[in-house]
């Protein structure tokens, strides 16, 4: 005999020359075994005999139990392992297929010597209604080392089915089984060994259709299942015998590059098939024009719109859709955030409403069930207002352009607040991998609002007068200024009050504000009034400053002579005290008279 090859370095090797010719042992069973369509058809149209002439492969067999060889045999050392029969069945399995009922069918069965002493194998009975096995004359004698019995199994169906059987077998040192099957009818669907998908843009879809014929001698039933990027209709069917039906492979490959994976097809009857799937991507040249723009200043309200286009130089309509993110997976992870976020709030939501219903605790259940909807409906309002932005919009935001067309997309700003806006937003679009970027940059501005002055010096103020002023605000925009006056917290700063403390001013309008002080406090004050305007990140400033004194008083005369006075006469002088007012007429509440003149700063 020939050596045979061995997948793992064994003990079993010093036996290679027993095995059959063109016979390889694998010690562990590759359960991973990939069957063709051209090969599984081979398979099924195969004869019984054909069948066990091509059988190549060899298993060690399932050792059932392990038996004291002290009590059966004088050689208690084997170099065969324990995990190892001492004999190998070949075939591993012995199958029966395309049968008649009521004839018999005979298989040879040959199990080899493993190890290097004469060993004994015997044949346990197992009574069969349809299998029965023919024991070789010397089957009772012990086997030299290297040498094999041999086994004839004879099978006789009534049916034409599936069967089953085992054949064990007892040796010195343990007890195995050979499997015994009968393949019945089987499904055989005349796929390709390989299929191959048209050249594709990437994120397009390109299809391959395969009329497939079921050329067994059973009713089909089956399933087919792929990876992405390819997809089959249908995924499931029933098929009789010499129909035919179409299996349609989708591809649609989101990167570019060389794609492949295997169709899996799965018979009910437990084969499995594979089928190869190839296809290829390329990107398409696509670009936006221009891909950056700067919009002219926009007043807050109002609207401001820009044109990009995008140009579809292919033979097929490609898709597009706006949106914020650069990627899908930056999307997705975004997505995945809310999804958790969302989470929380509903177990947020859900201790608050334990808490309502701790005297009626079966009435949180529909009031849990409302909580939660609002809240997901809610958060999905809030995801497409995302989608859409409340400041920069594209219109339209998704559809289809059709080949050698240019579309063109409006770019509105309608800025909410005065400030700059630089915003890039991407377009998904069919034939490009990445995104494409659209940078946008932009200024709101809000209502123009002019004082016609910003400081005023009131200089001295006299303790406990009034003092108006008028400043005139003047709006020398396009849109209405809505504005509030508003003064500091301090000790001056409350001395002061409005007429009106709010308002609008429509465009090109004005309006007179009146401020009043009135102060009972003496000392230098500076005071910043504060002009809020609806739309405007910083408040106009308007600065009152000054000194409020009290009341003063001089003489007509700085001194008074007396000259000489006799000693015990008095003696009398005169002179006119002055007091400049302020027009207040309680300046000074305790004084029984009122002090007039005129007043100089």
């Amino acid at each position: 005999m020939a050596a045979i090859q061995m997948t793992t370095q064994t003990k079993l090797s010093k036996s290679r020359e027993s095995l059959p010719y063109g016979h390889k042992l694998f010690l562990t069973e590759d359960k991973s075994r990939r069957v063709t369509p051209s090969v599984y058809i081979q398979e099924m149209l195969q004869s019984t005999e054909e069948r066990l002439a091509n059988t190549k492969e060899m298993h060690p067999p399932r050792i059932l139990e392990l038996l004291d060889m002290s009590k059966t045999s004088h050689h208690k050392l084997s170099l065969v392992d324990l995990d190892q029969a001492l004999f190998q069945p070949c075939p591993s399995e012995l199958c029966f297929q395309n049968f008649s009922h009521a004839q018999t069918y005979k298989l040879p069965l040959i199990l080899f010597n493993m190890d290097k002493v004469s060993r004994q194998v015997k044949l346990e009975l197992q009574v069969s209604e349809y299998f029965h096995v023919e024991s070789s004359k010397d089957s009772a004698s012990k086997v030299a080392p290297g040498m094999s019995t041999t086994f004839t199994v004879c099978f006789t169906p009534q049916e034409n089915k599936d069967y089953d059987h085992r054949l064990v077998f007892v040796t010195e040192r343990e007890r195995f089984e050979v499997p015994v099957r009968a393949i019945g009818p089987r499904a055989i669907l005349d796929f390709r060994d390989e299929l191959y998908l048209p050249l594709c843009p990437v994120k397009a879809s390109t299809e391959r259709t395969q009329l497939v014929r079921n050329i067994g001698n059973r009713m089909a039933k089956f399933t087919l299942h792929t990876q992405s990027p390819f997809s089959v209709t249908p995924s499931s069917g029933t098929l009789d015998i010499g129909e035919s039906m179409q299996v349609t492979v989708n591809f649609h490959p989101m990167t570019t590059g060389d794609h492949s994976e295997d169709l899996h097809l799965h018979y009910h009857t437990g084969e499995d098939v594979c089928i190869s799937l190839y296809g290829a991507c390329e990107e398409m040249n696509l670009n936006l024009n221009p891909d950056s723009i700067v919009l002219t200043n926009t007043y807050i309200s109002m609207a401001n719109v820009n044109n990009v286009s995008l140009t579809n130089t292919s033979d097929i309509p490609i898709h597009y859709c706006w949106s914020l993110w650069p990627s899908l997976e930056e999307q997705d992870l975004c997505l995945l955030r809310d999804s958790s976020a969302l989470l929380q709030k509903e177990e947020e939501e859900k201790e608050r409403l334990i808490l309502q219903c701790e005297s009626d605790p079966m009435a949180i259940h529909p009031l849990l069930a409302r909580a939660v909807q609002e809240r997901r409906s809610q958060d999905s309002k809030d995801y497409l207002l995302a989608l859409s932005h409340s400041c920069i919009t594209v219109d339209p935001m998704e559809g289809e352009i059709w080949p050698n067309v240019t579309a063109q997309f409006n770019i509105i700003f309608k800025p909410e607040k005065s400030k700059l806006y630089q915003q890039t937003i991407y377009c998904d679009v069919t034939g490009r991998e990445s995104r494409l970027p659209l940078t946008i940059q932009a200024e709101g501005m809000g209502p123009k609002l002019r004082l016609d002055y910003n400081l005023l010096d009131m200089k001295k103020v006299f303790i406990g007068s009034k003092n108006c002023f008028e400043v005139l605000v003047s709006n020398k925009g396009l849109i209405d200024g809505p504005f509030k006056l508003s003064c500091p917290d301090t000790t001056f700063g409350r001395c002061f009050s409005f007429s009106p403390e709010e308002g609008v001013i429509p465009s090109g309008g004005c309006q007179i504000l009146e401020v009043t002080f009135h102060s009972r406090i003496l000392g230098t004050f500076s005071e910043d009034l504060q002009l809020a305007v609806t739309g405007q990140p910083r408040p106009l400033t308007l600065t009152f400053r000054g000194c409020v004194v009290g009341p003063t008083f001089h003489f007509n005369v700085s001194e008074l002579n007396f000259g000489d006075v006799a000693f015990g006469l008095p003696t009398y002088n005169g002179l006119h005290p002055l007091q400049y007012l302020s027009g207040a007429d309680d300046l000074c509440p305790t004084c029984p008279w009122r002090w007039t003149g005129i007043a100089e700063c």
